[in-house]
């Protein structure tokens, strides 16, 4: 299950050591892990990453085929998680270690920054061969992120992108190996540790309105 721990200002996430699939207790464990993140009163950034061969997965298949009646308040969840990420109102940054497939890839994207491991893993929205159309607020979140023409490679090709040709495309900041990776993304970040809360997230809030708004309207349909 999902960990938390700091080193000064830095908060590391991670995922867990195997798939880091969403599944709905998983999705519970991170957000509770969040709450502390929000609630440390210092400067503070995180870095989230996995562990072993895995960032995510994406979405727990296994539990949706045992929980079909329940499938669109999980994916409401799973879009709350995307949402929560984006406007989390700390500089953020997803140390991809392994492979980023669906959900777990656009879970990278919530993230202000992504560096991913350069020989090691790919970085994939395999919806176009899974026959799993996006939803709006999926598709929201990745095109708030990518140019046109890196969204239309991505999304709509399912092509499996490794770390140097994920960084040529945009998808990725940059890429280091595996001993690396987890420095050269917190470097990134720890500088910024010290910005104002109140400030970053209503810069958030305002430039992925569209997205938030997309990602949280299926959740309000749902409630009513």
């Amino acid at each position: 299950m999902p960990e938390l721990h700091r080193e000064d200002s830095i908060f590391f996430l991670e995922l867990g050591d195997d798939e880091n699939r969403f599944s709905p207790d998983w999705m519970k464990n991170v957000h509770a892990l969040l709450d502390e993140v929000a609630d440390h009163p210092g400067p503070a950034v995180l870095v989230t990453t996995g562990k072993g061969k895995f960032f995510s997965n994406g979405l727990d298949l296994e539990w949706l085929g045992g929980h079909g009646d329940q499938m669109m308040s999980y994916v409401a969840d799973v879009h709350e998680l995307f949402a929560r990420v984006l406007e989390l109102p700390i500089p953020t940054i997803a140390a991809v270690n392994g492979h980023a497939f669906g959900a777990g890839a656009m879970l990278a994207m919530a993230h202000d920054f992504r560096v991913m491991r350069s020989d090691r893993g790919y970085f994939c929205f395999p919806e176009a061969d899974i026959n799993i159309p996006f939803t709006p607020g999926m598709a929201a979140l990745i095109q708030a992120k990518l140019t046109p023409a890196a969204a239309v490679a991505s999304m709509t090709t399912a092509l499996r992108f490794g770390g140097p040709d994920a960084r040529d495309l945009g998808l990725v900041d940059d890429i280091a190996d595996e001993a690396a990776l987890l420095e050269t993304a917190a470097a990134r970040v720890r500088p910024l540790a010290g910005k104002d809360r109140a400030t970053l997230g209503a810069i958030k809030a305002t430039m992925f309105s569209s997205a938030l708004a997309a990602l949280r309207e299926q959740g309000a349909e749902n409630a009513g």
